[in-house]
Protein backbone atom coordinates (compact mmCIF):
# COMPACT_ATOMS: atom_id res chain seq x y z
CA UNK A 1 0.00 0.00 0.00
CA UNK A 2 1.46 3.37 -0.99
CA UNK A 3 0.10 6.92 -1.11
CA UNK A 4 -3.48 5.80 -0.54
CA UNK A 5 -3.53 3.23 -3.34
CA UNK A 6 -3.19 -0.52 -3.56
CA UNK A 7 -1.77 -1.99 -6.75
CA UNK A 8 -2.00 -5.59 -7.90
CA UNK A 9 -1.46 -7.44 -11.16
CA UNK A 10 -3.89 -10.17 -12.06
CA UNK A 11 -3.37 -12.86 -14.66
CA UNK A 12 -6.49 -13.28 -16.73
CA UNK A 13 -8.16 -15.38 -19.34
CA UNK A 14 -10.16 -14.18 -22.28
CA UNK A 15 -13.75 -13.17 -21.57
CA UNK A 16 -16.34 -14.46 -24.01
CA UNK A 17 -18.29 -11.75 -25.76
CA UNK A 18 -21.05 -11.85 -28.31
CA UNK A 19 -20.79 -9.83 -31.48
CA UNK A 20 -23.71 -8.96 -33.68
CA UNK A 21 -23.30 -6.89 -36.81
CA UNK A 22 -25.86 -5.24 -39.04
CA UNK A 23 -25.67 -2.93 -42.02
CA UNK A 24 -28.46 -0.83 -43.44
CA UNK A 25 -29.01 2.15 -45.61
CA UNK A 26 -31.95 3.36 -43.53
CA UNK A 27 -32.27 6.83 -42.13
CA UNK A 28 -31.52 7.29 -38.45
CA UNK A 29 -34.98 8.53 -37.54
CA UNK A 30 -35.97 4.88 -37.31
CA UNK A 31 -35.12 3.02 -34.11
CA UNK A 32 -31.94 0.95 -33.86
CA UNK A 33 -34.03 -2.22 -33.48
CA UNK A 34 -34.29 -2.62 -37.25
CA UNK A 35 -30.61 -3.48 -37.67
CA UNK A 36 -30.11 -6.91 -39.26
CA UNK A 37 -28.56 -9.68 -37.20
CA UNK A 38 -25.54 -11.58 -38.53
CA UNK A 39 -24.96 -14.90 -36.86
CA UNK A 40 -21.79 -16.98 -37.03
CA UNK A 41 -21.20 -18.26 -40.54
CA UNK A 42 -23.52 -15.77 -42.20
CA UNK A 43 -22.15 -13.50 -44.89
CA UNK A 44 -21.69 -9.91 -43.76
CA UNK A 45 -23.70 -7.53 -45.88
CA UNK A 46 -21.56 -4.64 -47.06
CA UNK A 47 -22.78 -1.13 -46.37
CA UNK A 48 -24.15 0.62 -49.44
CA UNK A 49 -22.10 3.79 -49.31
CA UNK A 50 -18.74 5.17 -50.40
CA UNK A 51 -16.13 6.71 -48.12
CA UNK A 52 -15.03 9.43 -50.53
CA UNK A 53 -18.07 11.69 -50.52
CA UNK A 54 -18.90 15.05 -48.94
CA UNK A 55 -16.15 16.56 -46.84
CA UNK A 56 -16.90 16.85 -43.15
CA UNK A 57 -18.70 13.50 -42.95
CA UNK A 58 -17.82 11.39 -39.91
CA UNK A 59 -18.46 8.07 -38.27
CA UNK A 60 -20.55 8.44 -35.11
CA UNK A 61 -20.13 5.63 -32.58
CA UNK A 62 -22.72 5.33 -29.82
CA UNK A 63 -22.24 3.33 -26.64
CA UNK A 64 -25.43 2.42 -24.81
CA UNK A 65 -26.94 0.76 -21.76
CA UNK A 66 -28.48 -2.58 -22.67
CA UNK A 67 -29.67 -3.91 -19.31
CA UNK A 68 -33.14 -2.32 -19.54
CA UNK A 69 -33.79 -3.40 -23.12
CA UNK A 70 -34.27 -1.25 -26.20
CA UNK A 71 -30.57 -1.34 -27.04
CA UNK A 72 -28.14 -4.14 -27.84
CA UNK A 73 -24.65 -2.64 -27.91
CA UNK A 74 -22.53 -0.18 -29.90
CA UNK A 75 -24.25 1.55 -32.82
CA UNK A 76 -22.42 2.96 -35.82
CA UNK A 77 -23.74 5.87 -37.89
CA UNK A 78 -22.52 8.07 -40.68
CA UNK A 79 -22.92 11.73 -39.68
CA UNK A 80 -23.10 14.45 -42.31
CA UNK A 81 -21.05 17.37 -41.01
CA UNK A 82 -22.76 19.81 -43.36
CA UNK A 83 -26.46 18.93 -42.90
CA UNK A 84 -26.43 17.41 -39.40
CA UNK A 85 -28.19 14.26 -40.62
CA UNK A 86 -27.16 10.68 -39.85
CA UNK A 87 -27.51 7.26 -41.49
CA UNK A 88 -27.39 4.02 -39.52
CA UNK A 89 -24.67 1.60 -40.61
CA UNK A 90 -24.46 -1.22 -38.12
CA UNK A 91 -24.30 -2.49 -34.56
CA UNK A 92 -21.96 -4.63 -32.47
CA UNK A 93 -23.72 -6.56 -29.74
CA UNK A 94 -22.12 -6.23 -26.31
CA UNK A 95 -23.48 -5.75 -22.79
CA UNK A 96 -23.65 -2.20 -21.40
CA UNK A 97 -20.91 -0.55 -23.48
CA UNK A 98 -21.35 2.70 -21.56
CA UNK A 99 -18.06 4.31 -22.62
CA UNK A 100 -15.84 4.09 -25.70
CA UNK A 101 -12.46 5.27 -26.89
CA UNK A 102 -10.61 4.97 -30.20
CA UNK A 103 -6.98 4.20 -30.90
CA UNK A 104 -4.99 7.23 -32.12
CA UNK A 105 -5.04 5.90 -35.70
CA UNK A 106 -8.79 5.13 -35.37
CA UNK A 107 -8.28 1.54 -36.52
CA UNK A 108 -9.61 0.15 -33.25
CA UNK A 109 -12.43 0.88 -30.81
CA UNK A 110 -12.31 -0.08 -27.14
CA UNK A 111 -15.42 -0.32 -24.99
CA UNK A 112 -16.15 -1.08 -21.35
CA UNK A 113 -18.94 -3.35 -20.23
CA UNK A 114 -20.25 -1.53 -17.16
CA UNK A 115 -21.07 -4.56 -15.03
CA UNK A 116 -20.24 -5.86 -11.57
CA UNK A 117 -16.76 -7.12 -10.74
CA UNK A 118 -17.19 -10.61 -12.18
CA UNK A 119 -18.71 -9.56 -15.51
CA UNK A 120 -17.04 -6.20 -16.09
CA UNK A 121 -14.81 -6.20 -19.16
CA UNK A 122 -13.03 -4.28 -21.89
CA UNK A 123 -13.66 -5.21 -25.53
CA UNK A 124 -11.43 -4.47 -28.52
CA UNK A 125 -12.99 -3.99 -31.97
CA UNK A 126 -11.61 -3.37 -35.44
CA UNK A 127 -13.25 -0.33 -37.03
CA UNK A 128 -13.57 -1.33 -40.68
CA UNK A 129 -14.03 2.07 -42.26
CA UNK A 130 -14.29 0.70 -45.79
CA UNK A 131 -17.37 -1.36 -44.97
CA UNK A 132 -18.66 0.69 -42.03
CA UNK A 133 -18.51 -2.17 -39.52
CA UNK A 134 -17.16 -3.16 -36.12
CA UNK A 135 -15.45 -6.53 -35.77
CA UNK A 136 -14.64 -8.00 -32.35
CA UNK A 137 -10.97 -8.74 -31.71
CA UNK A 138 -11.04 -9.93 -28.11
CA UNK A 139 -12.12 -9.11 -24.56
CA UNK A 140 -10.46 -8.98 -21.16
CA UNK A 141 -11.89 -8.70 -17.63
CA UNK A 142 -11.44 -5.45 -15.73
CA UNK A 143 -11.26 -7.23 -12.35
CA UNK A 144 -13.11 -4.39 -10.66
CA UNK A 145 -16.72 -3.27 -10.52
CA UNK A 146 -18.53 -0.73 -12.66
CA UNK A 147 -16.04 0.46 -15.31
CA UNK A 148 -17.62 3.67 -16.62
CA UNK A 149 -14.82 5.41 -18.56
CA UNK A 150 -11.94 4.29 -20.77
CA UNK A 151 -8.94 6.06 -22.27
CA UNK A 152 -5.87 5.13 -24.33
CA UNK A 153 -2.39 6.63 -24.60
CA UNK A 154 -1.05 8.49 -27.64
CA UNK A 155 0.87 5.42 -28.84
CA UNK A 156 -2.19 3.18 -28.68
CA UNK A 157 -0.42 0.74 -26.36
CA UNK A 158 -2.07 1.22 -22.96
CA UNK A 159 -5.73 1.20 -21.93
CA UNK A 160 -7.04 2.49 -18.59
CA UNK A 161 -10.55 2.26 -17.17
CA UNK A 162 -12.16 4.26 -14.36
CA UNK A 163 -14.10 1.84 -12.19
CA UNK A 164 -16.91 3.55 -10.29
CA UNK A 165 -18.06 0.53 -8.30
CA UNK A 166 -14.57 -0.71 -7.50
CA UNK A 167 -13.06 2.69 -6.71
CA UNK A 168 -10.10 1.83 -8.88
CA UNK A 169 -8.23 2.19 -12.18
CA UNK A 170 -7.55 -0.89 -14.32
CA UNK A 171 -4.71 -0.87 -16.85
CA UNK A 172 -4.34 -3.27 -19.79
CA UNK A 173 -1.62 -3.41 -22.43
CA UNK A 174 -2.54 -3.35 -26.12
CA UNK A 175 -0.73 -5.68 -28.54
CA UNK A 176 0.57 -4.66 -31.96
CA UNK A 177 -2.55 -6.00 -33.69
CA UNK A 178 -4.84 -3.86 -31.50
CA UNK A 179 -5.99 -6.74 -29.31
CA UNK A 180 -5.89 -6.62 -25.53
CA UNK A 181 -2.96 -8.39 -23.88
CA UNK A 182 -3.26 -10.69 -20.88
CA UNK A 183 -2.59 -9.25 -17.45
CA UNK A 184 -4.53 -6.47 -15.73
CA UNK A 185 -3.03 -3.99 -13.28
CA UNK A 186 -5.60 -2.73 -10.76
CA UNK A 187 -4.96 0.36 -8.63
CA UNK A 188 -7.47 0.68 -5.77
CA UNK A 189 -7.93 3.88 -3.78
CA UNK A 190 -9.03 4.68 -0.23
CA UNK A 191 -11.09 7.41 1.36
CA UNK A 192 -14.59 8.91 1.48
CA UNK A 193 -16.48 12.20 1.31
CA UNK A 194 -19.17 14.00 3.32
CA UNK A 195 -22.17 12.52 1.47
CA UNK A 196 -22.90 9.16 3.20
CA UNK A 197 -24.91 7.84 0.24
CA UNK A 198 -22.75 8.90 -2.70
CA UNK A 199 -19.33 9.25 -1.10
CA UNK A 200 -19.09 6.33 1.32
CA UNK A 201 -16.03 5.06 -0.57
CA UNK A 202 -13.91 5.87 -3.64
CA UNK A 203 -15.82 6.06 -6.94
CA UNK A 204 -13.37 6.78 -9.77
CA UNK A 205 -15.46 8.26 -12.58
CA UNK A 206 -13.01 9.28 -15.32
CA UNK A 207 -9.39 8.96 -16.44
CA UNK A 208 -7.65 11.03 -19.08
CA UNK A 209 -4.13 11.74 -20.33
CA UNK A 210 -2.77 15.27 -20.36
CA UNK A 211 -2.42 16.73 -23.88
CA UNK A 212 1.34 16.13 -23.86
CA UNK A 213 0.79 12.50 -22.84
CA UNK A 214 3.17 12.72 -19.87
CA UNK A 215 0.59 12.28 -17.09
CA UNK A 216 -2.66 10.45 -16.41
CA UNK A 217 -5.30 12.21 -14.30
CA UNK A 218 -8.32 10.59 -12.64
CA UNK A 219 -11.42 12.10 -10.98
CA UNK A 220 -12.77 10.37 -7.85
CA UNK A 221 -16.37 11.29 -7.05
CA UNK A 222 -16.25 9.45 -3.74
CA UNK A 223 -13.21 11.13 -2.18
CA UNK A 224 -13.39 14.65 -3.70
CA UNK A 225 -9.95 14.22 -5.21
CA UNK A 226 -8.05 14.36 -8.48
CA UNK A 227 -5.25 11.79 -8.82
CA UNK A 228 -2.19 12.08 -11.05
CA UNK A 229 0.40 9.56 -12.26
CA UNK A 230 3.48 10.04 -14.38
CA UNK A 231 3.73 7.96 -17.53
CA UNK A 232 6.49 5.38 -17.85
CA UNK A 233 7.63 6.25 -21.37
CA UNK A 234 9.86 3.22 -21.93
CA UNK A 235 8.57 0.35 -19.79
CA UNK A 236 10.34 -2.99 -19.96
CA UNK A 237 8.27 -6.10 -20.55
CA UNK A 238 5.93 -6.57 -17.60
CA UNK A 239 6.48 -3.09 -16.17
CA UNK A 240 3.44 -0.87 -15.55
CA UNK A 241 2.65 2.01 -17.89
CA UNK A 242 2.28 4.38 -14.92
CA UNK A 243 4.86 5.19 -12.26
CA UNK A 244 3.40 4.21 -8.90
CA UNK A 245 5.91 6.36 -7.03
CA UNK A 246 4.66 9.49 -8.83
CA UNK A 247 1.16 9.25 -7.32
CA UNK A 248 -0.09 12.75 -6.43
CA UNK A 249 -3.51 13.96 -5.38
CA UNK A 250 -5.37 17.27 -5.22
CA UNK A 251 -8.39 17.82 -2.99
CA UNK A 252 -11.40 19.84 -4.12
CA UNK A 253 -14.13 21.40 -1.93
CA UNK A 254 -15.93 18.73 0.14
CA UNK A 255 -19.08 17.45 -1.53
CA UNK A 256 -17.95 18.37 -5.07
CA UNK A 257 -18.16 14.81 -6.36
CA UNK A 258 -15.62 15.10 -9.23
CA UNK A 259 -16.98 13.37 -12.34
CA UNK A 260 -15.54 14.44 -15.72
CA UNK A 261 -12.87 16.96 -16.75
CA UNK A 262 -11.43 18.44 -19.91
CA UNK A 263 -8.29 20.32 -20.90
CA UNK A 264 -8.20 23.52 -22.90
CA UNK A 265 -7.11 22.78 -26.49
CA UNK A 266 -4.38 25.45 -26.33
CA UNK A 267 -1.72 23.07 -25.02
CA UNK A 268 -3.84 22.11 -22.02
CA UNK A 269 -3.13 25.36 -20.16
CA UNK A 270 -6.32 24.95 -18.14
CA UNK A 271 -8.16 21.99 -16.68
CA UNK A 272 -11.93 22.22 -16.19
CA UNK A 273 -13.47 19.82 -13.64
CA UNK A 274 -17.22 19.20 -13.30
CA UNK A 275 -18.61 18.22 -9.90
CA UNK A 276 -21.58 15.89 -10.21
CA UNK A 277 -22.84 16.62 -6.69
CA UNK A 278 -22.01 20.32 -6.38
CA UNK A 279 -22.98 21.19 -9.95
CA UNK A 280 -19.90 23.40 -10.13
CA UNK A 281 -17.12 23.77 -12.67
CA UNK A 282 -13.71 24.21 -11.06
CA UNK A 283 -11.08 25.92 -13.20
CA UNK A 284 -7.39 25.10 -12.71
CA UNK A 285 -4.23 26.46 -14.22
CA UNK A 286 -2.28 23.47 -15.51
CA UNK A 287 1.49 23.32 -16.08
CA UNK A 288 3.72 20.25 -16.36
CA UNK A 289 1.61 18.01 -14.18
CA UNK A 290 0.74 20.63 -11.57
CA UNK A 291 -2.65 22.24 -10.85
CA UNK A 292 -3.60 25.56 -9.28
CA UNK A 293 -7.28 26.24 -8.60
CA UNK A 294 -8.41 29.67 -9.79
CA UNK A 295 -12.22 29.73 -10.16
CA UNK A 296 -15.40 27.94 -9.09
CA UNK A 297 -18.60 28.67 -11.04
CA UNK A 298 -22.06 27.13 -10.97
CA UNK A 299 -23.25 24.96 -13.88
CA UNK A 300 -26.35 23.59 -12.11
CA UNK A 301 -28.20 26.39 -10.34
CA UNK A 302 -31.00 24.08 -9.09
CA UNK A 303 -28.89 21.82 -6.90
CA UNK A 304 -30.10 18.66 -8.66
CA UNK A 305 -26.82 16.84 -7.90
CA UNK A 306 -26.67 15.24 -11.33
CA UNK A 307 -24.12 17.13 -13.43
CA UNK A 308 -22.57 14.79 -15.97
CA UNK A 309 -20.31 15.71 -18.88
CA UNK A 310 -18.02 18.60 -19.80
CA UNK A 311 -16.23 19.65 -23.00
CA UNK A 312 -14.36 22.65 -24.37
CA UNK A 313 -15.18 23.70 -27.94
CA UNK A 314 -12.46 22.87 -30.51
CA UNK A 315 -11.59 26.57 -30.91
CA UNK A 316 -11.19 26.96 -27.13
CA UNK A 317 -13.72 29.81 -26.89
CA UNK A 318 -16.58 28.06 -25.08
CA UNK A 319 -17.19 25.40 -22.45
CA UNK A 320 -20.28 23.20 -22.12
CA UNK A 321 -21.45 21.21 -19.08
CA UNK A 322 -24.50 18.93 -18.93
CA UNK A 323 -26.93 18.62 -16.01
CA UNK A 324 -29.47 15.90 -15.22
CA UNK A 325 -32.37 15.24 -12.81
CA UNK A 326 -33.88 18.76 -12.97
CA UNK A 327 -34.13 21.14 -15.96
CA UNK A 328 -31.98 18.69 -17.90
CA UNK A 329 -29.74 20.62 -20.24
CA UNK A 330 -26.36 22.14 -20.98
CA UNK A 331 -24.82 25.17 -19.31
CA UNK A 332 -22.83 27.32 -21.74
CA UNK A 333 -19.79 29.40 -20.74
CA UNK A 334 -17.50 31.79 -22.58
CA UNK A 335 -13.79 31.26 -21.87
CA UNK A 336 -11.56 34.25 -21.22
CA UNK A 337 -8.73 33.80 -23.70
CA UNK A 338 -6.13 35.39 -21.41
CA UNK A 339 -7.03 33.79 -18.08
CA UNK A 340 -9.08 30.70 -18.96
CA UNK A 341 -11.83 31.73 -16.56
CA UNK A 342 -15.52 31.26 -17.33
CA UNK A 343 -18.54 33.52 -17.78
CA UNK A 344 -21.94 31.91 -18.11
CA UNK A 345 -23.65 32.98 -21.34
CA UNK A 346 -26.59 30.61 -21.72
CA UNK A 347 -28.43 27.41 -20.94
CA UNK A 348 -29.92 24.93 -23.43
CA UNK A 349 -32.65 22.49 -22.38
CA UNK A 350 -32.19 18.98 -23.79
CA UNK A 351 -33.78 15.54 -23.78
CA UNK A 352 -33.95 13.76 -20.44
CA UNK A 353 -30.73 12.61 -18.80
CA UNK A 354 -27.95 14.12 -20.99
CA UNK A 355 -25.26 11.78 -19.69
CA UNK A 356 -22.82 12.46 -22.51
CA UNK A 357 -22.32 14.80 -25.45
CA UNK A 358 -19.80 15.41 -28.21
CA UNK A 359 -18.83 18.33 -30.46
CA UNK A 360 -17.93 17.85 -34.12
CA UNK A 361 -14.24 18.56 -34.87
CA UNK A 362 -15.20 21.63 -36.91
CA UNK A 363 -17.27 22.98 -34.01
CA UNK A 364 -20.49 23.29 -36.05
CA UNK A 365 -22.60 20.72 -34.19
CA UNK A 366 -23.04 19.47 -30.65
CA UNK A 367 -24.74 16.09 -30.20
CA UNK A 368 -26.37 15.15 -26.88
CA UNK A 369 -27.31 11.64 -25.77
CA UNK A 370 -30.67 11.82 -23.97
CA UNK A 371 -30.47 8.46 -22.23
CA UNK A 372 -34.01 8.33 -20.85
CA UNK A 373 -35.61 9.59 -24.07
CA UNK A 374 -33.80 7.06 -26.29
CA UNK A 375 -32.44 9.64 -28.68
CA UNK A 376 -29.48 11.78 -29.65
CA UNK A 377 -30.28 15.44 -30.26
CA UNK A 378 -28.34 17.38 -32.88
CA UNK A 379 -27.73 21.04 -32.03
CA UNK A 380 -26.13 23.58 -34.32
CA UNK A 381 -23.54 25.81 -32.65
CA UNK A 382 -23.37 29.55 -33.10
CA UNK A 383 -19.61 29.98 -33.43
CA UNK A 384 -19.76 33.61 -32.29
CA UNK A 385 -21.95 33.26 -29.18
CA UNK A 386 -21.56 29.58 -28.32
CA UNK A 387 -25.34 29.20 -28.09
CA UNK A 388 -27.13 26.09 -29.34
CA UNK A 389 -30.13 25.56 -31.63
CA UNK A 390 -31.99 22.25 -31.85
CA UNK A 391 -32.03 21.16 -35.50
CA UNK A 392 -34.79 18.61 -34.87
CA UNK A 393 -32.71 15.93 -36.62
CA UNK A 394 -32.86 13.42 -33.78
CA UNK A 395 -31.03 10.10 -34.03
CA UNK A 396 -33.07 7.30 -32.47
CA UNK A 397 -30.98 5.02 -30.23
CA UNK A 398 -32.02 3.21 -27.08
CA UNK A 399 -30.30 4.42 -23.89
CA UNK A 400 -27.38 6.38 -25.47
CA UNK A 401 -24.54 6.76 -22.97
CA UNK A 402 -21.40 7.70 -24.94
CA UNK A 403 -20.83 9.47 -28.27
CA UNK A 404 -17.56 9.44 -30.23
CA UNK A 405 -16.61 10.66 -33.70
CA UNK A 406 -14.11 9.15 -36.12
CA UNK A 407 -12.98 10.31 -39.55
CA UNK A 408 -14.40 8.46 -42.55
CA UNK A 409 -10.92 7.60 -43.82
Amino acid sequence: MKGGIMIKKIGIACVAATLLLGCTGNRSDKTGDHLGNIEDGDQVEEASWSVDTASGDLFLLVGTYTSKGGSEGIYLFRFNGETGEADSLGMAKVDNPSYLTLSPDEKFVYAVSEEDGKRSAVHAFILDKQRGQLELLNSRPVNSGGPCYITIDSRGRNIHTANYGGGSISSIRVDEDGSLAQGTLVMSFRGSGPDPKRQESPHVHSVKYTPDGQFLFAADLGTDKLYRFEVNDTPFEGQPALRESSYTEWGVPPGTGPRHFDFHPDGGRYLYLLGELSGEVIVFDYHRGALRQKQVIQADSLGARGSADIHVSPDGRFLYASNRLQADGIAIFAIDQEEGTLTRVGYQLTAEHPRNFVITPNGDYLLVGGRNDDKIQVFSVDRETGLLTDTGKDIRVGQPACLKFAALK
